[in-house]
């Protein structure tokens, strides 16, 4: 009774704006809430200008944007722990990763006033400040910076850290920071927390390094590849690397087994003419050789010997197995001639 009767008493215009940013937030697959405190009126204008045909920004009061984003349900409404403080609602088409990168592509640096908390480590580097010597320096010694006048210049000797990132920025150093133009902290809308395909991310969620990540994807590719390959798992990728190893096995199986086949023939007589040729290289005497045979060295290997490893492999083993046999035939009682008979008969 108490929810329908505030429902019933909200002001007209206030539930206006719960439509309008109800109707926003629908028709995006991706809505974030963005922390916009500190940035200037006139750099969100710039902001939302360039957000423009990739992402909307709606800026609210807190209660309407928590109001709307609970009418809409969803899962919308985890959203609702990310509204307070100075924050807006951004919708988008684009994935969440995609959206935090242009966020943070889009900060620009900025001077930091006394009173805030510095973001990161605040350093004043080495060399020439273009100041003329005098107060200044002490001032940038009071701060902790090793400042020197040196060369009818104020200078800083070495990178001085003068603030730890999380402590609190003193007049005095808003002061010396403005002076040298040195702007440590960035301007820019902070994402908080983004509902997408009904999954709620956070920034240490988004922060992705995206070389490394094309690189892992491709190793993970390149490794399920090969477990395609060696499990014998055909798919689209892999089917026509499957059938060449399988080709390659067929044809190195049909030499080892002399198997008559057409597309190996070529491949036998060059595999018998090498080691025929290994057999006569190892004879001292050409006479006892057939005249085809005398003044031939070893030959060279073929194109056809040469395309799958495995065929150079047996015949190499083959080409042993000839030195070996000629090796055994030196040590026998015949003479070179009779040797001589035994390859003539062979041709």
């Amino acid at each position: 009774m108490s929810a329908e009767r505030k429902t019933e008493t909200i002001p007209q215009w206030k539930q206006d704006e719960v439509d309008s940013i109800v109707e926003m937030v629908e028709s995006y697959e991706s809505v974030g809430v963005v922390n916009i405190a500190g940035i200037p009126s006139r750099q969100l204008q710039d902001m939302r200008r360039d957000l423009h045909g990739t992402a909307e920004l709606r800026v609210s009061r807190n209660t309407l944007l928590r109001r709307a984003l609970e009418e809409v349900d969803d899962g919308l409404e985890d959203l609702t722990q990310f509204v307070s403080g100075q924050v807006g609602l951004i919708g988008t088409n684009s994935n969440p990763f995609s959206l935090f990168q242009e966020l943070e592509a889009s900060k620009t640096p900025a001077p930091i006033g006394a009173g805030e908390v510095a973001p990161n480590d605040i350093v004043i580097p080495e060399g020439d400040t273009g100041v003329d010597p005098g107060p200044f320096v002490g001032e940038l010694q009071a701060i902790g910076a090793d400042a020197r006048i040196q060369e009818g210049s104020i200078q800083v000797l070495s990178d001085s850290t003068v603030l730890d990132a999380g402590e609190e920025v003193s007049q005095d150093l808003a002061n010396v920071l403005n002076e040298l133009g040195i702007e440590p902290k960035e301007v820019g809308l902070d994402l908080r927390g983004v509902f997408a395909d009904g999954v709620l991310f956070e920034p240490e969620e988004l922060e992705l390094d995206v070389e490394e990540y094309e690189q892992n994807i491709r190793a993970a590719a390149g490794q399920a590849f090969n477990l395609s390959v060696n499990a014998g798992y055909p798919t689209e990728q892999t089917v026509p690397t499957m059938l060449q190893s399988a080709r390659g096995d067929a044809k190195s199986l049909a030499l080892h087994a002399a198997i008559e086949d057409p597309e190996v023939v070529p491949d036998l007589v060059s595999k018998a003419d090498a080691q025929v040729r290994a057999l006569a290289s190892q004879i001292d005497d050409e006479e006892a050789l057939p005249e085809e045979l005398q003044d031939v060295d070893a030959a060279p290997a073929t194109e056809e010997s040469t395309d799958d490893q495995t065929e150079d492999t047996a015949s190499e083993d083959d080409a042993d197995d000839a030195e070996a046999e000629a090796d055994e035939a030196e040590d026998d009682d015949d003479d070179d001639e009779d040797a001589g008979d035994a390859l003539g008969a062979m041709f």
